[in-house]
């Protein structure tokens, strides 16, 4: 180990990080093309790694070129260090155990939580726990902490719930570490921190005669603390760090301070600010040097700010490029940014992206650019659940379980990927006939021969669409259903079933649904980008699940949503080449012409303070971990390095969700630090982007007159009687009488609808109209018998509606006991019983 100074560098807020360092090395290497493949770089995450191999590319034209060995700091293992040429420091990380897969912990420790005494959970929510002890298990590993100081955080006298946490925390601090004993692994977090300390004790013990750059990194983790540490000390070793201000980090920062990060780590380094230099990179053209000091000023730690009087207002040519824009609402914000965007693409070459926390606001923006045919990808992802074959799966789960209720059986048939072995258009008009015809109105019975039953009675009822093609292709297609999906729901009424069986009998049955007549399920199921992640999630999932052990079938469609959670499908193909949309992890180290920082609002950008489940704020101070404004102070240095950019637009919605919004802090910040008329003034945006979103839906011409319905129809088109139950209507709403009469309009029944009360009314005026035919002259001695029996009769024709039975029958029973009993009382006083009697008045 070499007694040298530490070596950092700085590139400034504004500079293109990856450009620089790109330009730096190829600076250094000179022409020789065998000196820049010894170079190795560490960047934070994979992410990183690739942006800066397409800036070499940019910097040298896209010509041949061999790079520099560049891995991960977040993704360290042997197998990237065996290919950067670290073969001689392989054997203390050879000797390491794996890391268990994040599925495999989440499953085992939800076997913990269920088995734990005393304890009720159900199986997902024993999985959301899971992936709440884990996250502990990753902080505390993070922070290199032991948990043997839990017991005495709090006082007895005063933590008898602490007391029932503790005892519910020993899962992960008595159990867990024989579970990994057995597994033969290690946490992910505990596997780097030993992976980045043998590597950091190697470089100590056998500096590399080779170039070794740390860059991008701030350092939050201390096993990276430690090994940038390492290589700032090494004899050909240096740090690079995103945006250092120096001045900055001289005094006390709060962990909201985007250089709070930073200064920590030069503290460990052993380095004050002033050893830190600026990395030699050529000048890029448009940076704003003097942007970065007002951004610094107005982000300054609370305690000073006292002295924004005495400080001047920035130079016009600094905030030049810098806008402002509070839409009234997210639809409205989306818009707005998605019209700049589409004016970048006027421009040859003219790069743009959207960088925002919220992903609400990503597919919003994502969404209006198709407007003009653009498709744009957020690189964040999306949510495994909500991807198609994502959601397609949850929804199959879903309907098995409920046994083809209603609104799941639609769900399904609608849904893109459904075709049930026939092409798309066939099946879409069997599910509207379904859906028109038997599934609107009050819900069936369970299961696949209710519907079925429905089916056949239509040719009894003369049905007025009846069409015995149709039939027979649905009554056909109810019989695949009931053969593909019948295994998997006698599991899903198991009261413990394996979790393997379930998966694979419900892949079965999702595959058998989404095939069409020229693809099978496998081959429509499981394509694209999503696809392939989901089919990755299943075989994850056989791997694995087992191991939480038996359970009930109705808790798999829950269980499977549980295990959804997290999961992000990320696109890897079809990205524009000029358009992103990127989230703050990948806007860090990427810069376009023009950056668009949205949704800075409260609780978007910064984000919320999340609770912590397990212990209160003085609690996780007193243990070691980091207290939650950390995540606030890396969200603030995101927010300063992108601000810094030649041309930014900062946006806002003042409304989400119908709710006020709050500004984030760092806008109040400017407004406060320019004084309000000022920023106003400064900040004003280039273009009417407000204006322009608001007319881009707005109807053309000058006025447009409202026009209220007001049907006129010719006198021979109009109906010439009416009940009169209608007459109320024709008064209250002519435009009803109207669709029905004239246009022959009906409205359909509403899905898993109520009993109807006029249904109700006609059985019930039928079976009496029945029992009084039957007897005109006068009642047997049994009379209530014979009306429970004729009304079993004619109940008969609503049996499949449980709603209808459960509560229609017992109300019978009582009216037939009650009727038989009034009619008995006064039948000395009837001579003839007629139910029903036409009569007409004439006017």
């Amino acid at each position: 180990m070499t007694d040298s100074s530490p070596t950092v560098y700085s590139i400034a807020p504004g500079v293109p990080f990856v450009d620089a360092l790109a330009a730096g090395v190829l600076k250094q290497a000179g022409e020789d093309p065998a000196i820049l493949p010894r170079y190795t770089i560490l960047l934070p995450t994979r992410r990183a790694t690739r942006s800066l191999r397409d800036a070499f590319l940019r910097l040298t034209e896209g010509r041949a070129l061999l790079l520099p060995r560049m891995m991960p700091l977040g993704d360290l293992d042997e197998e990237e260090l065996a290919i950067a040429g670290a073969e001689e420091g392989l054997a203390a990380i050879g000797d390491i155990l794996p890391a268990i897969s994040a599925l495999r912990r989440q499953v085992l420790l939800a076997r913990l939580v269920m088995a734990f005494q005393g304890s009720k959970t159900t199986p997902d929510q024993a999985m959301r726990l899971a992936q709440e002890l884990a996250r502990l298990l990753d902080q505390a590993q993070t922070e290199r902490l032991s948990f043997d100081g839990l017991a005495s955080l709090v006082d007895d006298d005063y933590a008898q719930h602490w007391q029932i946490t503790l005892e519910f925390l020993s899962i992960v601090t008595q159990q867990w570490p024989h579970v990994l004993a057995e597994e033969g692994c290690l946490d992910p977090a505990e596997r780097r921190n030993r992976v980045l300390a043998a590597q950091a004790d190697h470089w100590r013990n056998n500096p590399p005669d080779r170039p070794v750059i740390a860059a991008g990194s701030t350092g939050s983790i201390p096993a990276t603390a430690d090994l940038l540490a390492t290589i700032a000390g090494l004899p050909r070793g240096c740090v690079i760090l995103p945006g250092l201000d120096r001045d900055a980090v001289v005094g006390a920062l709060e962990p909201t301070h985007p250089q709070f990060g930073m200064a920590r780590l030069l503290e460990h380094i052993g380095i004050g600010a002033d050893g830190v230099v600026d990395w030699p990179a050529p000048p890029f053209q448009g940076t704003k040097p003097g942007r970065a000091k007002f951004v610094a000023d107005a982000l300054q730690p609370a305690a000073t700010t006292d002295q924004w009087r005495s400080m001047a207002l920035p130079a016009l040519e600094d905030l030049g490029g810098l806008s402002r824009m509070d839409y009234a609402g997210l639809e409205e914000e989306a818009g707005g940014i998605a019209l700049m965007m589409r004016e970048v693409l006027n421009i040859p070459g003219k790069t743009a992206a959207l960088v925002t926390p919220d992903r609400s606001l990503a597919r919003r923006v994502a969404i209006e650019l198709r407007r003009w045919d653009v498709d744009i990808d957020d690189s964040s992802g999306l949510p495994l659940a909500q991807t198609p074959s994502g959601a397609f799966l949850r929804l199959t789960a879903e309907v098995a379980r409920e046994a083809c209720a209603p609104v799941s059986l639609l769900a399904v048939c609608k849904h893109p990927l459904a075709a049930g072995g026939q092409d798309s258009a066939s099946f879409r008009r069997l599910t509207r006939f379904l859906e028109r015809v038997v599934l609107r109105g009050p819900r069936l019975a369970p299961g696949i021969e209710p519907l079925r039953e429905s089916i056949r009675a239509l040719a009894d009822h003369d049905y007025e669409d009846y069409e015995p093609a149709i039939i027979e292709a649905l009554e056909k297609w109810l019989t695949a259903l009931e053969r593909s999906i019948g295994e998997f729901m006698i599991l899903l009424s198991s009261p413990a079933t394996s979790m393997g069986d379930l998966i694979r009998a419900h892949i079965l049955f999702a595959e058998a649904i989404a095939a069409s007549d020229t693809e099978t399920g496998q081959q429509r199921l499981w394509a694209a980008d999503d696809g392939e992640a989901t089919a990755s999630f299943v075989a994850e999932l056989l791997d694995g699940v087992d191991a939480l052990g038996p359970i009930a079938g109705r808790h798999y469609p829950a269980l499977l949503d549980a295990l959804m959670a997290g999961r992000v499908v990320r696109p890897r193909f079809g990205r524009h080449p000029r358009l992103f949309i990127w989230g703050l992890l990948e806007a860090r180290l990427q810069h376009a012409d023009l950056m668009i920082l949205g949704s800075l609002n409260e609780g978007s950008w910064p984000p919320d303070v999340q609770t912590d489940p397990w212990m209160s704020r003085p609690m996780r101070s007193q243990f070691g971990l980091p207290l939650p404004e950390r995540r606030i102070g890396l969200a603030a240095h995101d927010f300063a390095q992108a601000i810094c950019a030649p041309e930014v637009a900062l946006t806002r919605a003042e409304r989400v969700d119908g709710t006020p919004a709050v500004p984030s802090r760092w806008l109040v910040r400017l407004d406060k630090f320019l004084n309000r008329d000022e920023a106003v003034r400064y900040l004003k945006p280039s273009r009417p982007w407000r204006h322009w979103q608001q007319a881009l839906d707005a109807p053309v011409g000058d006025y447009v007159q409202p026009v209220a319905p007001a049907p006129r129809p010719p006198v021979s088109a109009r109906p010439r009687r009416l009940s009169v139950t209608q007459i109320e209507t024709w008064m209250r709403d002519p435009y009803g009488i109207y669709a029905r009469h004239i246009l022959g309009l009906r409205a359909l029944s509403p899905l898993d609808a109520a009993p109807d009360a006029a249904d109700y009314g006609t059985l019930i005026h039928r079976i009496l109209d029945a029992f009084s035919a039957a007897y005109p002259g006068g009642m047997p001695d049994d009379a209530e018998a014979r009306l429970r029996a004729i009304g079993e009769e004619r109940f008969r024709s609503v049996i499949r509606y449980p709603a209808v039975w459960a509560f229609w029958w017992p109300r019978f029973e009582r009216i037939a006991a009650w009727f038989i009993a009034h009619e008995s009382s006064r039948i000395d006083q009837i001579g003839v019983t007629m139910s029903e009697v036409e009569g007409r008045l004439t006017l």
